[in-house]
């Protein structure tokens, strides 16, 4: 033998005393993780289904252990038949087969599955898939979600409670109801969002423009009654509560601005809404003129709408909507984005959120340092209570899970069965106009 030859006949010694030792050494990783995990074999995701219950979606997601499944919130009030097609024809073709230990990947694929990216049917199931995901991961973990998020930064949630009356007797009466429950954090709205109340008969009306149900609001005496009802509550109910208010997009721009202007001596907490997506670049100007904390991203479904605006902090509370953008892996995300630039989080959690969503909201909330306040006032009703045990509770003005493995919150699908769905055409927003029957753009 050569001294080539034998050169490369040691080599190829060493190469395989080198990866015997490393096949041991993998063979020990192995058996350690094995260990640690107590053994837990690859799970996939057998059947993925979208459950029905009135203006509420929940996808619920089967897996390869029997038993084991989780429970995610879809819900878009307004679409809800479109989102349950979105998930069993479509989204359930996509998932099933795949691991559902692997949450990032199942969601990255999937929210590229449909080529066209965001819009609310799609982000509303594809939220829904990702949520009961993260639940079958805290139950397979034998832990509370917001333990896999790094662990409590608060006891509990504090929530704000949504007071409103159609004069300043009712509203401050809806107020001190809520002081007297414990909540420190109360919105105040005269009447609906932009106290359609105080307007008169519009033209539009009397022309025939539009139809029926179709709702008028004028700016006007609006604009002139909230700086009132602010000082009312004020002067009545004292300094200690924390004041919030939603312009939900009622009112053009400059206005909005004017008007938050005037709040300001009335100290506020925050100011939701103050103009639509569309009209994102305001938020430059009302920055320059005005200091008062503003809430902003319900209506967000894509990250090209919240990265600009929360890099250059021209908001100070995010208020996105959990289901609306993609769900708790997406959420997360913002949320650590918000704390880089000093922005907290404030999830959108009004009543037509189920209670899996509203479990997903405060899982989230508990383990993120930035946390500023969560929407979620009042109670959940008896009928939602059996039909979603574990729901979270209520208690002086704190919001609670129940600290079961995974989101806490199961469901009857008997009981869910007979609440029934929403039929063709339920939950449409009906249009609000001017007196000329202009649309306004909420």
């Amino acid at each position: 033998m050569n001294r080539r030859n034998m050169m490369k006949w040691m080599g190829l010694g060493a190469s395989a005393g080198i990866l015997k030792i490393m096949g041991q050494r993998n063979e020990a990783i192995a058996q350690t993780y094995a260990e640690a995990t107590r053994a837990l074999p690859p799970l996939t995701v057998t059947r993925v289904k979208n459950i029905a219950v009135r203006n509420l979606n929940v996808v619920k997601v089967e897996t390869s252990e029997p038993g084991l499944y989780g429970l995610g919130c879809a819900t878009f009030q307004q679409r809800p038949r479109t989102v349950a097609t979105a998930v069993d024809e479509y989204l359930s073709y996509f998932a099933v087969g795949r691991s559902a230990d692997n949450i990032e990947d199942m969601w990255q694929n999937g929210y590229t599955s449909s080529y066209w990216r965001n819009g609310p049917v799609l982000n509303n199931a594809l939220s829904g898939l990702d949520e009961a995901l993260w639940d079958i991961k805290g139950k397979r973990a034998n832990m509370p979600v917001y333990q896999l998020l790094g662990g409590k930064c608060r006891f509990a949630v504090p929530s704000y409670g949504h007071a409103s009356g159609r004069d300043l007797v009712q509203l401050e009466e809806s107020v001190k109801r809520y002081m007297e429950e414990g909540y420190r954090y109360i919105r105040i709205q005269l009447g609906a969002y932009g106290s359609p109340q105080l307007s008169s008969q519009p033209d539009f009306q009397e022309a025939e423009f539009g139809l029926e149900n179709d709702s008028y609001m004028d700016p006007g005496p609006y604009m002139r009654e909230m700086p009132k009802a602010f000082e009312h509550i004020r002067n009545t109910c004292g300094e200690e509560i924390e004041l919030l208010h939603d312009i939900h997009e009622r009112i053009d721009p400059i206005d909005a601005i004017n008007l938050i202007k005037e709040l300001a001596q009335y100290r506020p907490f925050f100011i939701e809404d103050p103009f639509s997506p569309e009209q994102i670049g305001w938020f430059r100007i009302l920055r320059e003129q005005c200091t008062v904390p503003i809430a902003m991203g319900e209506l967000f479904n894509s990250p090209h709408e919240w990265v600009g605006p929360m890099s250059e902090r021209l908001f100070d509370y995010i208020r996105v909507h959990i289901s609306q953008c993609g769900g708790l892996s997406v959420a997360r995300k913002i949320a650590i984005l918000g704390e880089i630039f000093g922005i907290k989080t404030a999830w959108h959690g009004p009543g037509d959120v189920s209670p899996v969503g509203h479990a997903a909201n405060l899982h989230l909330d508990l383990a993120s340092w930035n946390f500023g306040i969560q929407e979620a006032g009042g109670t959940f009703s008896d009928q939602l209570r059996e039909i979603f045990p574990g729901c979270p509770t209520f208690k002086d003005g704190f919001v609670y899970v129940n600290e079961a493995p995974g989101l806490g919150v199961d469901i009857d699908e008997e009981a869910a069965a007979k609440a029934g769905a929403r039929g063709p055409g339920e939950g449409i927003w009906n249009p609000v106009r001017r007196s000329d029957g202009t649309a306004v753009r909420p």
